[in-house]
């Protein structure tokens, strides 16, 4: 029995078992990974793909990661607010289109008008939907009552990417009033009021090395997240770290392996989460999503914000399907899943097996 096969058999992959697979480089080596992760979906999680309708509803963003396309300081971007209306309309969409879940996602504010705001979306999409939408919600750092207000109003699972857990990486990433034990601490406060809680890290940042993202995410397992939402680095042209690699061309194709090695070791590793095969990865190859799936992911979240608005929401460069509306987009994907030989949770909330384990009760 040769290394590979013997660390793919373990029960628990250690900390250098994990460096060892994010090493990986040969195609008979990954093929072997992606297929031991795949099955460890099925066996875990199930053979079916869940919908997250997403809908960015702004880009106003009171933060500036030198990283992000819609940081504070970008000037290039015109900045925009759906309204309270074209935010249901889009949440009514997938409820009739069989989404059992939306996410709600927008630049990060902790003003009170959009606190207020987000608490009146939730109660409405919760009354338009009879109770049958889930909701998640991807907003950012915000203080606990903020927090205890929002999963009152209907929202039950929570993203907030942590985007690195090494604390000198992040430090790079972000201006210096940017607490990354205040963005840990929020986790913390989301677990303890209840919600699902997701966090994610960017794969393939400048200055960050497989001894990172090993212990990204071991960070992911002693956290006991329920939920991943991680994808590979692409730079924003209009930020500071828009020539940080080099000729991204030349890097789309590693960042795209080295995504999906980080969602093939986190299946293995956290085995019954919810991980999603994110945008990003379309954004490096067509079928980025696709191959996404057969690496181990189990959730896809397609763009169901009003196309008039898509252009203006770009954390990075080349984000796909901003032409592309809803009902274009949902057939796509399902003509896409079928090939793969996966069904389509519809009308179903699809939460975290992981999640609902722990709070049995």
């Amino acid at each position: 029995m040769n290394e590979l096969t013997e660390i793919l058999n373990r029960k628990e992959l250690s900390r250098n078992d994990i460096i060892y697979l994010l090493s990986l480089e040969d195609k008979a080596s990954l093929d072997s990974l992606y297929k031991k992760a795949y099955e460890t979906k099925v066996k875990y999680v199930e053979k079916k793909v869940f919908f997250r309708g997403i809908i960015e509803f702004s880009n106003i963003c009171a933060k500036n990661c030198y990283y992000c396309g819609i940081r504070k300081d970008n000037k290039k971007v015109k900045r925009f607010m759906m309204t309270e209306a074209e935010i249901l309309e889009g949440a009514k969409w997938a409820y009739q289109s069989g989404y059992g879940s939306l996410v709600l996602q927008a630049g990060e504010r902790m003003d009170e008008h959009f606190v207020d705001l987000v608490e009146k979306i939730l109660i409405d999409i919760k009354r338009i939907s009879d109770n049958k939408l889930g909701i998640t919600l991807s907003l950012g750092e915000q203080m606990p009552e903020t927090y205890r207000r929002w999963f009152a109003a209907g929202a039950h699972r929570y993203l907030l990417r942590i985007e690195t857990s090494n604390i000198e990486l992040y430090r790079s990433l972000h201006p210096a009033d940017h607490d990354f034990n205040f963005r840990f601490e929020c986790i913390r406060q989301l677990r303890k009021i209840g919600y699902q809680v997701g966090t994610g890290v960017m794969i393939g940042l400048p200055g960050q090395t497989i001894e990172h993202l090993a212990d990204d995410i071991l960070f992911m397992k002693n956290n006991d997240v329920d939920m991943i939402g991680m994808g590979p680095f692409i730079p924003h042209k209009d930020t500071p770290l828009a020539d940080s690699l080099g000729n991204f061309e030349e890097k789309k194709q590693s960042q795209l392996e080295l995504g999906l090695k980080m969602i093939a070791v986190a299946r293995l590793f956290l085995k019954d989460v919810n991980i999603a095969a994110t945008t990003a990865l379309q954004s490096l190859n067509r079928v980025g999503r696709e191959l996404g799936l057969q690496a181990g992911a189990n959730i896809i979240m397609p763009n169901i914000t009003d196309t008039k608005y898509r252009d203006a929401y770009q954390l990075y460069d080349n984000k796909p399907c901003l032409d592309e509306n809803s009902t274009i987009c949902k057939q796509c994907l399902k003509n896409r899943i079928a090939t793969l030989g996966e069904t389509i949770g519809y009308n179903e909330w699809g939460d975290s097996p992981h999640f609902l384990e722990k709070n049995k009760c």
